[in-house]
């Protein structure tokens, strides 16, 4: 790609950050896209000058964080570059197009932000060593060492931890998957996790 790809500057290049897009009566944006469809990078360079700031201005909205917000512009934009050709005109406008992929992209990122965040707080709240075997698991270049402990374990034990852990599911939510009582599963997990911690060598 050119140097008229999303990912090669800031979303705010030609106009103030959040400022509204001018009218377009006479559809201007709408063949510009068409010519985006076919490849043209200097189309895209004018689209992108037009739409970075009001796009930027919606994802800050929802989004909040001003980082995550530029991510999710150029996400924006580099989706518009990619499929361009799925404008209909038809079913509305240009702008309307764009504002909806942003919109939807922000939400997107806000969602995934908040299951990320609610696995750390599961992770933090349980009361055996999730924190000393996952340090363990993701800082070991040891991979098949890490498989062999992990088939060390029971079948039962094996499938608690990695409904738990990788997963993000509760002790209640696994006891239901697996279909055996939450004590069982809560003292299965706990011995899992401590022979993990054993086998991988970590210290207490």
């Amino acid at each position: 790609m050119t140097s008229a790809s999303p990912g090669g500057r800031p979303p705010g290049t030609s106009r103030d950050r959040g400022e509204s897009i001018p009218p377009d009566p006479s559809g201007t944006l709408a063949a510009r896209l068409r010519l985006v469809a076919r490849g043209d990078a200097d189309a895209f360079d004018a689209v992108y000058d037009l739409l970075a700031p009001s796009v930027f201005g919606i994802v800050r909205r929802v989004v909040r964080d001003p980082a995550q917000s530029e991510e999710v512009t150029q996400e924006v934009l580099l989706e518009v570059w990619r499929n361009a050709a799925r404008f209909d005109p038809e079913r509305g406008s240009a702008t309307a197009w764009v504002m909806t992929l942003a919109h939807r992209r922000a939400i997107d990122r806000v969602r995934s932000v908040q299951k990320e965040s609610e696995r750390e707080r599961r992770t933090a709240a349980a009361d055996v060593p999730f924190d000393e075997v996952a340090e363990a698991v993701e800082s070991s270049l040891e991979r098949e060492r890490v498989r062999r402990c992990l088939r060390s374990l029971t079948e039962l034990q094996r499938e608690s931890v990695t409904l738990a852990y990788y997963g993000g599911y509760t002790y209640g939510q696994v006891a239901s998957l697996l279909g055996v009582p939450a004590g069982t599963i809560k003292t299965r997990m706990r011995d899992a996790l401590v022979r993990l911690r054993d086998c991988l060598g970590v210290v207490s």
